[in-house]
């Protein structure tokens, strides 16, 4: 397989799988955790005492799968799929949190796109921590209080989705390792 080719393959295989985080976050946020809220969402520990919305764990995968697409397929292919991903979740989430859903989703995407890009091609690793952060911030902010008018939940929101984005900053680093072994480059 062709640089190229195994460049394209991988970074289609993230937009996938981005792609499905999105439907996945709206149904665990009903139907995963180890409490439902009657009336709210399911929640899931995240620290000892701290719990988040269970949605929380694939939203942070999401922040790191786009900065893999755009790394793949290049920064016009993340706006894309950022763009998909928003109707996606309009498309799925449940009626009474659409408008959270898709707001949150937007604009931590593009906090996520905005620090990513320009950091990136030096420090690839950092710039996905950096930008997961600015993702996690913009996305748990704007989605409690749109979806449920406070922030009773922000330090389990950040803390779940900074779990995700930690679990993957080691994968991120084989990432950079092997793409440097093989001769890829960013798109």
């Amino acid at each position: 397989m062709t640089r190229d080719r195994q460049r394209l393959t991988e970074g289609a295989i993230a937009l996938v799988l981005f792609g499905l985080t999105i439907p996945a976050a709206n149904w665990m946020l009903g139907h995963v955790g180890t409490v439902c809220v009657p009336g709210g969402p399911c929640l899931v520990p995240v620290w000892p005492g701290i719990d988040a919305p269970s949605g929380v764990l694939m939203i942070g995968l999401a922040l790191v799968l786009r900065d893999i697409v755009q790394r793949r397929l290049g920064p016009l292919a993340g706006l894309a799929a950022i763009a998909v991903g928003t109707l996606i979740s309009a498309l799925l989430a449940p009626p009474a949190i659409v408008l959270a859903s898709v707001a949150a989703f937007t604009l931590s995407e593009l906090a996520d796109f905005a620090v990513y890009t320009p950091l990136q091609r030096r420090r690839f690793v950092t710039a996905v921590f950096a930008s997961g952060i600015a993702g996690l911030v913009v996305d748990s902010v704007v989605f409690l209080h749109l979806a449920f008018g406070n922030l009773d939940f922000l330090a389990g929101q950040i803390l779940g989705k900074a779990w995700m984005i930690l679990l993957a900053l080691p994968l991120m680093h084989l990432l950079r390792r092997r793409d440097e072994r093989l001769g890829l480059v960013a798109a």
